[in-house]
């Protein structure tokens, strides 16, 4: 029997109070156009599908599953498959039995086809290059299976999953890499990965359709070009290169009528700027694009999402368009003056049209909803029922939840055996909307400390002739106007200290460090009489000798002179640069500790993938004494992995809330976010405030693992992986059949792909995939990477590990060195393989953790301090980052003996017994915060 879902049908009258009140927009009308089904999970992916007992919809949810769930809102069937995501899903009658199977294309690199009844009927891989496209096209009547994979090819199956043939993109593909940055090496030209792939119906020839391969080469700089093919062809009738302003997000093909031949769909993946629609016709060169912000330039200032047209009537004279959290009407004549707007609170994962019920189905909302939403678009109005969207299910939860919190806040009082709290400075928080609550926090409370962030679009024209690289000597930030004097820059930065205790803002940038001459920047922090000034240098990344010439002649003068000068350096970096670029002789100085108090690790995560390896990295840093601060930062884009489906446009920042609750527990005190809802974020600072986030010093952090491991010089081939992460073409079987590396699986070809069992990622952080692991689970305790301990003869300024950690781990460390790719022997050498060592490192990590005081499991993310002899803080959050749900953490102790804990926001003592664990529930969304009281001192 089909289980029932937590279902919401919008028109109900009898909804709660509570739930009308919180959303605001719950619709009360009994003529609504919208059914929204709660199934539970995060659906990500959406497909309408035929069956005898009527229409279902077929979803992938966060976690790779796929779904099956008919109109009425109950779940059919659910088929777990590989635990990573899918990258596409399809649906067709591939058994002429008059039901839809569905296809899922895997990560993992496998396509899965899934019967109508939810079984897995075959699974069909190639490599283990990830599974990015998948459809069904006919040939000579009957149904044919096409895959496209992260290796550059496309197969042809038969309905049974058998391999009929192999298309290599290098036979026909127009893609032609550019560049000449030897630090970034280029594939080879002719390849490219099958974006999408969509069959194309032949009103000539019914019976065999056409193949339709979007073919790209790096997924967030190439438009790349379209290929149609006749089945099995090795070559195509008919190229174009897209139109498309930035890379290509969505594809949908509107079928031939009897005046016009097929036409293809674009829509873009990318920034707000850059949000089009493109009309391709078939085997011609005509072709339209609209540019949405050129009509519609407030539609929103900033934001990635993906433009997903879809044609909405039966003789395709009208297009929906979704875009993030707005619908967009317009013609297939892309008449914008005609075009029409409707904006709901929040933004959907995808969106799928069923002509055949005349529903518009979206996935879930990406700020961590439940929902599968069907909008009947034969409904009078049913445009103004899509803007008044209030998602049941998690979305409501977290709501619920948060408002919770903060009412517990308004009664919290910090435990009397706690030290006053440290300063957190949040460098650029927008005030727009929130300044009386800005106004009391800063006039009750000495943290959080409101830095009055500042950003220009210009940039200081001066002699650069001094520069002695000529590769920055030339460099320009495209996005700048070059035109500010040395004293018109002054004039514009020194003003921003006045009424503030401190000013945040761009010094350069890794397109152009030199963005203001040193000088320029000195005078500036001696303008600032004391007060706290913060250079933001977002995306260094370069790891080519060139940038020696960077650190010499720019950023160590000016450290020099931050010194003693209240200022600091906030090193924005990318990709692998906190394991790896920064184990280059260009850093040794920032290493030894010489500018401990300037430095301030930090990260520009968006296009990565190993938020867990840089997360350890700055963590090490700080530990090892190198620096005495670390920074954290949350922005629209960090969820943009995989810059060709950028569904990056969370209204609710709930992912944002829980990641700085997690960052700021594990000591991080310089804070860059970027403003969504700032009135939401207010609680993240209302908790720093009264002391209910407990900031750690590093030297009362209990939840590193004894065993870290240590970075000597990077191998050159893993600093490249590390850092090369746009090109999509790299994949070589055989040259991935021998590289087993420490940290692996870093370039562009591994968007959500399973970790390998040898993974630092896999073995000590507990995640499975290269996603948005920003909420790791360590569950034998975080494993620090640190600079190497005993590694020179001279002492450095920055000491020994142990001297700035907790007294516990005194004698308990354990170096583990690596070079990044493989293991070093007693000798120094790097002669021990990821492959083969892994488990000994593995195996060190789980019995050194039961040093610890207590260690955590769960799908949550997890710190404990001491927070005074007696008493640790533990802080546990759901680590769901995009995928929230209930959370179940059990605590283990091993060292630590408790006789109390308290759930220091509720009030609430939890349970104790005779057996060593304890099971701590976490609210979807949100985090428990804990006293645990032991019988004695650490």
């Amino acid at each position: 029997m089909p289980q029932p879902l937590r279902e919401a049908f919008i028109p109900f009258l009898f909804l709660p109070v509570l739930l009308i009140a919180a959303t605001g927009h719950q619709s009360l009308s009994a003529d609504t156009a919208i059914t929204s089904v709660d199934t539970g999970r995060t659906i990500t992916k959406v497909r309408s599908a035929h069956h005898p007992d009527g229409p279902r919809v077929i979803a992938s949810t966060y976690e790779g599953d796929v779904i099956a769930v008919d109109h009425q809102g109950d779940l059919i069937w659910t088929c777990p498959l590989s635990g990573v995501m899918n990258h596409d899903l399809w649906v067709a009658d591939l058994d002429g039995d008059g039901s839809d199977e569905a296809l899922a294309a895997s990560a993992d690199g496998y396509v899965y086809c899934i019967s109508d009844d939810g079984q897995l009927r075959w699974r069909f891989s190639a490599n283990d290059a990830p599974m990015v496209s998948v459809c069904v096209i006919r040939h000579l009547g009957k149904p044919v299976v096409v895959c496209g994979g992260f290796d550059n090819q496309v197969r042809y199956l038969s309905p049974t999953g058998k391999l009929l043939d192999t298309l290599h993109s290098s036979t026909y593909s127009i893609a032609k890499p550019w560049g000449k940055d030897p630090s970034k090496p280029r594939p080879p030209a002719k390849l490219h990965v099958a974006n999408f792939l969509r069959p194309v119906t032949n009103p000539d020839d019914p019976a065999n359709d056409r193949l339709l391969i979007h073919g790209t080469m790096n997924g967030m700089q190439d438009r790349g070009a379209f290929y149609l093919f006749k089945p099995f062809a090795s070559q195509p009738d008919w190229m174009i290169r897209s139109p498309s302003p930035t890379v290509v997000g969505h594809v949908h093909v509107i079928p031939a009528d009897d005046k016009t031949p097929p036409r293809i769909l674009v829509g873009t993946s990318g920034h707000s700027s850059n949000m089009a629609v493109s009309i391709l016709t078939t085997e011609s060169d005509h072709q339209q694009t609209w540019q949405i912000p050129r009509r519609h330039p407030k539609i929103d200032s900033f934001g990635y999402r993906v433009v997903q047209p879809m044609v909405i009537d039966a003789d395709a004279s009208d297009l929906v368009v979704l875009v993030g959290n707005t619908l967009v009407r317009i013609s297939t004549d892309l008449n914008e003056a005609q075009s029409r707007l409707y904006q709901a609170d929040y933004s959907f994962h995808d969106a799928w049209m069923d002509h055949s019920s005349g529903h518009l189905i979206l996935a879930s909302a990406q700020s961590g909803g439940s929902c599968i939403h069907l909008i009947n678009v034969k409904r009078p109005n049913w445009e103004q029922d899509f803007q008044q969207i209030a998602p049941p299910g998690k979305i409501q939860a977290i709501l619920d939840g948060s408002k919770a919190v903060r009412e517990q806040l308004a009664h919290f009082r910090r435990p009397d055996w706690e030290r006053e709290p440290l300063p957190v400075y949040l460098m650029t928080e927008s005030r727009t909307g929130v300044e009386s609550t800005i106004d009391q926090l800063r006039a009750s409370y000495p943290s959080p400390v409101f830095l009055n962030g500042h950003h220009t679009g210009q940039a200081e024209k001066f002699d650069r002739s001094g520069i002695p690289s000529e590769k920055y000597r030339n460099r320009r930030d495209r996005r700048r106007k070059y035109t500010l004097s040395q004293q018109q820059a002054l004039d514009e930065f020194i003003p921003l200290y006045d009424g503030h205790p401190g000013v945040a803002f761009w010094g350069g940038h890794g397109n152009d460090p030199f963005m203001f001459q040193p000088d320029t920047m000195m005078k500036v922090i001696d303008a600032a009489g004391g007060k706290k000034t913060v250079l933001i240098y977002p995306e260094l990344e370069d790891h080519s000798d060139e940038f020696a010439a960077v650190t010499e002649h720019l950023i160590y003068p000016l450290a020099a002179h931050a010194q003693t000068r209240n200022a600091n350096l906030f090193l924005r970096c990318k990709h692998n640069f906190w394991n790896g670029s920064i184990y280059q002789p260009a850093w040794d100085r920032l290493r030894s500790g010489e500018f401990a108090d300037v430095f301030v690790p930090a990260m520009e995560e968006t296009s990565d993938k190993s938020m867990e390896i840089s997360l350890a990295s700055r963590l090490g840093m700080w530990t090892s004494g190198a620096v005495n601060q670390w920074g954290a930062r949350s922005v629209p884009d960090n969820t943009s992995f995989d810059r060709s489906r950028q569904h990056s446009h969370q209204r609710l920042p709930n992912h944002f809330l829980r990641n700085m609750v997690y960052n700021i527990s594990l000591g991080a005190t310089y804070i860059n976010n970027f403003a969504v809802d700032q009135e939401y974020m207010s609680l993240l600072w209302e908790m720093i405030a009264k002391g209910a986030l407990y900031v750690p010093k590093r030297d009362e952090i209990v939840s590193f693992n004894p065993v870290h491991l240590s970075m000597v010089s990077p191998d050159h081939e893993f600093l490249n992986e590390g850092n090369n992460v746009k090109w999509c073409t790299f994949y070589d079987a055989d040259t991935e059949a021998k590289r087993k590396m420490v940290f692996s699986r870093l370039n562009g070809t591994w968007p959500g792909a399973p970790n390998t069992p040898w993974d630092f990622s896999t073995y000590a952080a507990g995640v499975k995939d290269r996603r948005l692991n920003f909420l790791p689970p360590y569950p034998h305790g975080l494993v620090l990477i640190t600079p190497p301990q005993g590694a020179s003869d001279a002492p450095l300024p920055r000491g020994k590990l142990t001297g700035h950690l907790h007294p516990i781990y005194r004698d308990a460390m354990q170096e583990v060195r690596t070079n990044g790719k493989s293991y070093l022997d007693r000798n120094g050498r790097p002669s021990l393989a990821a492959d083969q060592h892994a488990d000994v490192v593995a195996d060190k990590i789980r019995t050194a953790a039961e040093q610890l005081p207590l260690t955590v499991d769960g799908t949550v993310a997890w710190v404990a301090a001491e927070s005074s002899p007696g008493h640790l803080r533990l802080t546990i959050v759901d680590g769901g980052y995009l995928n929230p749900d209930h959370q179940v953490a059990t605590v283990r102790f091993h060292r630590a003996d408790p006789v109390r804990v308290t759930d220091l926001l509720t009030g609430q003592v939890i349970d104790l017994t005779d057996d060593p664990t304890l099971s701590v529930k976490v609210p979807c969304g949100l985090f428990r915060l804990l006293d645990v009281q032991l019988k004695g001192p650490l």
